[in-house]
């Protein structure tokens, strides 16, 4: 960390810092004021901030000094001492390169993702290849690890998905592409190809099956069902909304946030920052939300005030009340393809769909929900409201 100190005897500043493992105290000629010290604080952080991500150059801040030679030689001394590692990869065990690329990578991800990344990478990927060097792993040695992976059997006796097979391999190609650059050889994982996952299957509600649902379901729960149903929020996204971004005068629920195992992280995308436009009964369900829990930070939460745990809603609530209403058994997740699905057969805009769900584009739309799209002429929501008016009498809302 560089420090502005003052010379002895003369009153001058210098500037001491440490480059390189190396203390480096370099003069100036300014007088120790006020404003000589906040000139040199700023450069001070300048340099601070270069020597942090390595770009520092010592010759550009300080031409004159005698130990600018001295820092080009060592410059040169690491640059050879690289070189050497990359032109001899195949010393390299695939766990050691791995870590470093995890170590990389990691800061630029999600804290979800950076999980998921973790378990599988040290789980069965190093326990495959970690002892192997980096320049040795074949395309058969990626088959036969494929074909491993699709022998495996959970805890349940269930096979592991197509899916959760690829999650894998895409580690092995993202690994196995960066360390074919560094080292100059040919990623054997080039040309591997994915399992082919079936399509996930969109299973949205009936409105007769959502007027049983939201009148059976516990009063707690009630409005936060006719949220899910009616707007299209990911759990995440509905779990982690807080009343800072609910505008009941506007009608507007902007999404900024999620939560995640109780971590607030940022949405899934950029385009899923949005604002979402309240219909009616959306509207008349926050209200009466904001008399329960308007006290509190988060719009749905506890009696105690902590988010609600989508795990302990899933197995507690939801599934529950399904089988008790003798509906067809799917996850919470499709009250949002419910919305989606609502907004299509309500004749919706496929624009204004998209804003709504928080899809960069109209095509995922299209592609995820192609069977439901009729001719589309609307482009406000008002289609969408006079579909729910006209076949809903919810008892209360």
């Amino acid at each position: 960390m560089a420090k502005i100190r003052t010379r002895l005897g003369s009153n001058t500043l210098f500037i001491d810092f440490y480059y390189m493992k190396k203390r480096c105290r370099e003069q100036t000629s300014l007088p120790d004021t006020p404003a000589n010290r906040k000139k040199l604080e700023a450069l001070a952080s300048r340099i601070n901030a270069e020597i942090l991500l390595d770009q520092f150059d010592y010759a550009r801040y300080f031409p004159n000094s005698p130990r600018v030679e001295e820092f080009e030689r060592l410059k040169r001394h690491r640059s050879m001492a690289v070189a050497s590692v990359l032109n001899n990869g195949e010393n390299i065990t695939f766990e050691s390169f791995a870590n470093t690329w995890y170590e990389e990578m990691n800061v630029a991800w999600r804290d979800s993702y950076r999980r998921n990344v973790k378990a599988l990478l040290f789980g069965r990927i190093v326990e495959r290849f970690g002892s192997l060097p980096i320049t040795a792993i074949t395309k058969s040695d990626l088959l036969s690890f494929r074909a491993h992976l699709a022998n495996v059997r959970k805890k349940n006796g269930k096979a592991l998905s197509p899916d959760h097979i690829n999650r894998h391999l895409k580690i092995m190609r993202m690994i196995l592409q960066e360390a074919a650059e560094r080292f100059e050889f040919v990623s054997p994982a080039s040309s591997l190809k994915l399992l082919k996952v079936p399509k996930s299957d969109i299973d949205p509600f009936s409105l007769e099956e959502i007027q049983k649902i939201i009148e059976t379901v516990r009063p707690d729960f009630k409005d936060y069902l006719i949220t899910r149903f009616f707007t299209g929020m990911r759990p995440a996204e509905i779990d982690g909304l807080r009343w800072r971004y609910v505008d009941l005068d506007k009608k507007l629920i902007s999404v900024r946030e999620t939560l995640v195992k109780n971590k607030v992280n940022y949405t899934k995308t950029d385009s899923s920052q949005r604002d979402i436009e309240m219909s009616e009964i959306v509207l008349q369900a926050l209200k009466r939300q904001k008399a329960n829990t308007g006290e509190n930070d988060y719009v749905f939460c506890t009696n105690t005030g902590t988010p609600l745990c989508q795990r302990n809603f899933s197995r507690r609530v939801w599934y529950p009340l399904l089988r008790h209403l003798g509906l067809r058994l799917r996850n919470p997740y499709q009250t949002r393809h419910t919305a989606a699905t609502l907004w299509l057969a309500a004749g919706e805009s496929p624009e204004w769909i998209a804003r709504q769900l928080g899809h960069a584009s109209t095509e995922m739309l299209f592609r995820v929900y192609s069977r439901y799209v009729p001719n589309l002429t609307r482009r406000d929501g008002s289609a969408f409201e006079n579909l729910i008016n006209a076949s809903m009498t919810i008892q209360g809302v």
